[in-house]
């Protein structure tokens, strides 16, 4: 299979992303950064009335928290990323991937077409998936270990 054709082809819901952990927006950055605590989890998706409002990541913790010295009873609809992108799980695969590059994230909000969170998608998911799938174009090493360069590689 061709990697190109299938980042084209293959859907979001490939990947399997992991299920959406979510806070209200009421909520405050103290009760959420214990949830991300409890949960492992480096984001959180942000809703209100079960639609997603908007995310908040650890960056944001540090950027527009602690950084400028707000308290933590603060609501974290105040602090977080607001209308963040998305996928939907029928998104390409590179649909995904060039939202994440274009910018910068390491997670996006997989949302159905009310704009519930049905899971998040982690770069980390991605590069599992590329690596399980297409090993020989992944791995740096020649897919023969005997196999040598006829000429040098670099400058």
């Amino acid at each position: 299979m061709e990697l190109a054709r299938n980042l084209k082809i293959e859907s979001v819901a490939r990947l399997l992303p992991t299920p959406p952990r979510q806070i209200e927006a009421h909520s405050s950055v103290a009760d959420t950064v214990e949830l991300m605590r409890r949960e492992r989890v480096g984001c959180l998706l942000v809703v209100q009335d079960s639609k997603l409002i908007g995310l908040f990541t650890e960056r944001d913790l540090l950027t527009r928290v602690l950084a400028p010295g707000k308290p933590l009873d603060l609501p974290i609809r105040e602090v977080m990323t607001p209308d963040p992108v998305t996928v939907e799980p029928k998104d390409s695969i590179r649909t995904a991937v060039k939202r994440m590059q274009s910018g910068n994230y390491r997670h996006l909000p997989v949302v159905d077409d009310a704009n519930r969170p049905v899971g998040i998608l982690s770069a980390k998911r991605v590069v599992h998936y590329l690596v399980e799938h297409f090993p020989n174009t992944i791995y740096n090493q020649p897919p023969d270990p005997k196999q040598v360069p006829e000429t040098a590689e670099g400058a």
